[in-house]
C-alpha cells in the first residue's frame, strides 16, 4: 500500500508551487538523529517511527498533533526503531534493527513481538499491499531475507534471499504478487523483482562499485511501470538517482546532489526531491539532470506520498508537502557521527583505531582506495551497548591515502587516514 496511493485529487495548481516544511508539534531529535519512516493511510491519520530514541508518534490530523504511543520505557529495553507500517486503522506493524518485530491490532496502542521460525535480524523493509499481505526484507548488515504474511501477520514464512543478494533495506509491491526488494549485493547496489509473490526472484538491476546500496525505491502512483530508485554510494563516489518507465527491464542512471543519497520522490516523471544523511531536500524539474538545494530539511531517510498535493518525509523531524503551506522556524541540527580516533595517522604496519558508540549498534568497517573504490571488509561487529571498542588491524598495502567507512544504524561516515 505504502507510496501507491492512487492521486485522489486532481489539481490545477502548478507543480513548482510544491514546498515543504518541517511538522510542528513532534518532538524533535537530540544530535541530530532521525525519525527513520513515516506512513499514512490517508490525509490525517499517519504514524512516524523515531529511530535512534525508539519512538512511535500517531496523528490524526494531518501532522498537526502528534501522540506519543510507545518507547523504550514501555518495551523495557533499548531498541532502534527502523519502519513503521499499517495494513488498516488497526493492524500495523513495527521493524527494528535489535532482532524484534512487533504487531499491533489496535492503531498502536499497544504493541506485541511477532514470532517467525526464523527470527530475522532486523527489519528494514515493510510493505503492507491489499486487505492482508505484508512483506519485510533485511537486513542492511546482512544476512538477505524476506518475510511475508498472508493473513495480516498471523503467520509468517521467511525467505533466505543470499542466492541474491548480501544485504536488503528495502521491498515494495505493486499488488500481492508483483514487487521488487533492493539492496547490496557483492558486486554493489541491486534491485530484485518478483511476480510470483516472491517465490522466485529475479535481478533486474546490478551495480558495479561494490559497496553502494539501492536504499529506497518508487513507484509511480500514476504509471506503476515507472520507478525511482537512490544509489546511497562512499564518497568521493556520487550518489545516484536510477529509473526505469518499463517496470525494471531497463534503466538510467543520473548523478544524485550527494553521496550518502537514501530518500526519493517524485510527484511525477520530472518533478522530485532526494535527500541523505548529511541533506534536506534537493529539488529537481527535469528527472534528475540538475537539482536545487531547497535549504529545507537535513538526515532525510524517506519520501511518503499522499497524493500528488500531499506528502510526507522523515528526517531529523517529520516533514510536509503540499502547495499552500506556511514556513515554521523549526531549528534543524546536523546529525552528530560517531567518534572515531586513528592513532598514529599517519599509520605504518598496524591500523589502530577507537570507536565510541552511543548504544546498541552494527558496525560495518569498510576500506576505500582514495578514489573511492572498495578495498576490503574490516570488520563487522555487533554493538550491545554503549561502549569504547578498539580495532587493530595488519595494513600491508602501499603509501598513500585511504578512507574508512563506518556503515551503522544511524549512518555512513569516512575517515580519511595516510601511510
Amino acid at each position: 500500500m505504502k507510496k501507491l496511493f492512487f492521486f485522489l485529487l486532481i489539481s490545477t495548481v502548478s507543480s513548482a508551487q510544491l514546498s515543504w516544511s518541517p511538522m510542528p508539534n513532534i518532538a524533535a531529535n537530540l544530535n541530530g538523529q532521525r525519525f527513520d519512516d513515516v506512513f499514512f493511510l490517508n490525509e490525517n491519520l499517519g504514524w512516524a517511527a523515531n529511530g535512534y530514541y525508539a519512538a512511535v508518534y500517531k496523528t490524526i490530523d494531518g501532522g498537526t498533533t502528534w501522540t506519543q504511543q510507545l518507547n523504550n520505557s514501555i518495551l523495557g529495553s533499548y531498541h532502534y526503531f527502523r519502519n513503521i507500517e499499517f495494513l488498516d486503522e488497526n493492524i500495523g506493524f513495527l521493524g527494528t534493527l535489535n532482532g524484534k518485530f512487533y504487531k499491533t491490532i489496535d492503531g498502536g496502542t499497544t504493541w506485541s513481538l511477532v514470532t517467525i521460525s526464523t527470527n530475522p535480524d532486523a527489519i528494514c523493509g515493510l510493505d503492507c499491499i491489499g486487505t492482508s499481505t505484508i512483506y519485510g526484507c533485511g537486513a542492511y548488515f546482512s544476512p538477505a531475507y524476506i518475510i511475508k504474511s498472508s493473513d495480516s501477520g498471523m503467520t509468517w514464512q521467511y525467505i533466505n534471499m543470499s542466492a541474491y543478494a548480501d544485504a536488503l533495506v528495502e521491498v515494495l509491491f505493486t499488488d500481492e504478487y508483483t514487487g521488487y526488494a533492493s539492496g547490496n549485493s557483492a558486486s554493489g547496489a541491486v534491485i530484485l523483482k518478483t511476480t510470483d509473490g516472491g517465490t522466485t526472484w529475479t535481478t533486474v538491476y546490478n551495480g558495479t562499485i561494490a559497496g553502494e546500496y539501492v536504499w529506497k525505491l518508487q513507484v509511480l502512483a500514476s504509471n506503476i511501470n515507472v520507478i525511482f530508485g537512490a544509489i546511497e554510494a562512499v564518497a568521493p563516489n556520487p550518489g545516484k538517482l536510477i529509473k526505469s518507465s518499463d517496470g525494471g527491464l531497463n534503466w538510467i542512471s543520473k548523478d544524485a546532489p550527494e553521496s550518502e543519497i537514501q530518500a526519493v520522490g517524485f510527484v511525477d516523471e520530472n518533478h522530485g526531491w532526494m535527500g541523505g544523511h548529511a541533506t534536506g531536500f534537493y529539488e529537481t524539474f527535469d528527472s534528475g539532470t540538475t537539482w536545487t538545494n531547497t535549504t529545507v530539511g537535513s538526515n532525510l531517510n524517506r519520501i511518503f506520498f499522499v497524493n500528488n498535493t500531499l506528502a510526507y518525509a522523515c528526517g531529523t523531524t517529520i516533514y510536509k508537502m503540499t502547495n499552500n503551506l506556511n514556513v515554521n522556524q523549526f531549528q534543524e541540527q546536523a546529525r552528530i557521527p560517531l567518534n572515531v580516533r586513528v592513532a598514529p595517522n599517519p599509520i605504518k604496519d598496524k591500523l589502530n583505531l577507537e570507536i565510541d558508540f552511543r548504544g546498541t549498534d552494527h558496525l560495518m568497517l569498510g576500506l576505500y582506495s582514495s578514489t573511492g573504490q572498495f578495498i576490503k571488509q574490516l570488520k563487522i561487529d555487533e554493538i550491545e551497548s554503549a561502549t569504547t571498542k578498539r580495532y587493530t588491524f595488519d595494513f600491508s598495502y602501499a603509501s598513500g591515502i585511504y578512507f574508512l567507512n563506518l556503515h551503522t544504524n544511524t549512518g555512513r561516515q569516512s575517515i580519511k587516514i595516510i601511510k
